[in-house]
């Protein structure tokens, strides 16, 4: 199983899936502090505003007030990017950037990832919108923003009117993603089990082999998981995704080890 992945990682035959958990080592405010600053700038006390709905829908009255995600947006961008240089000491990206993948997607409105290949020096072609996908090389690894780019405020996945949207999965960036995972693996690493978005995304991939009548064919997928869950770890396998558990308590260090793992037993190398 392990060495599956290790010769899809080889053979370019391998797209990474990045969620939320690959940038907390870098700082980045909670979903509460997210909230709080909403509530401050729409002159409501915190406590009461987190009380009024779920993070979606008090995000999709943030945009009814403020017409615009764009306040917002550019806090995000400023609170979460003080220091550039800090991610030169983040094992996880360092690593991300030695697996040499072709095709990266992410569901992480950060800019984290762009900012390790831009240190580093290394081109690469971000994807965030169908504009994007007209001009795309395969000369250079793609950041494919899955859930938006703090470029273009209209495509950030952030809302609940923006989440409904998503769930048909007809996006341009789903159909690149349905094309891209036919003949490639996908690795899934930084989601909880507990996301419903990534559930449902696992599910509705699946779903597409199944339609097919080719689910023979389908290329192994898997995710790192940090704590075991054997309930899930069935349900995923079920799907055609193979879990690889973490033997390292600490959840930031167990996906270091890992792909530094899968860096050396790829191409012979430390990270």
């Amino acid at each position: 199983m392990y060495q599956s992945l290790v010769d899809d990682l080889r053979a370019q035959r391998l797209i990474l899936f990045l969620g939320s958990g690959i940038s907390k080592n870098l700082g980045l405010p909670t979903w509460g502090e997210l909230l709080d600053e909403m509530a401050n700038q729409l002159d409501f006390d915190p406590t009461i505003f987190s009380n009024h709905g779920s993070f979606l829908e008090l995000a999709e009255y943030y945009e009814i007030e403020k017409k615009s995600l764009g306040p917002l947006r550019s806090w995000m961008d400023r609170t979460w990017h003080k220091d550039e240089k800090i991610v030169d000491t983040s094992r996880i990206h360092n690593a991300i950037l030695n697996l040499n993948v072709p095709i990266i997607y992410t569901t992480n409105y950060d800019r984290w990832l762009e900012i390790a290949y831009d240190r580093k020096k290394i081109n690469y072609k971000k994807v965030a919108n169908v504009g994007d996908i007209a001009n795309i090389t395969n000369a250079v690894p793609q950041i494919v923003k899955f859930h938006g780019d703090f470029d273009d405020d209209r495509s950030l996945v952030l809302t609940e009117k923006s989440y409904f949207d998503r769930l048909s999965f007809e996006s341009p960036l789903d159909i690149k993603l349905r094309s891209d995972s036919i003949g490639k693996a996908i690795l899934f690493l930084g989601y909880s089990l507990s996301d419903i978005n990534i559930r449902y995304l696992l599910y509705k991939l699946y779903k597409l082999w199944v339609d097919s009548d080719h689910l023979a064919d389908r290329p192994q997928s898997f995710i790192f998981l940090t704590r075991p869950n054997p309930i899930q770890e069935a349900i995923l396998l079920r799907r055609g995704i193979q879990a690889i558990v973490s033997d390292v308590d600490d959840p930031e260090a167990g996906v270091a080890s890992f792909l530094e793992r899968l860096v050396h037993d790829a191409y012979g190398k430390t990270s």
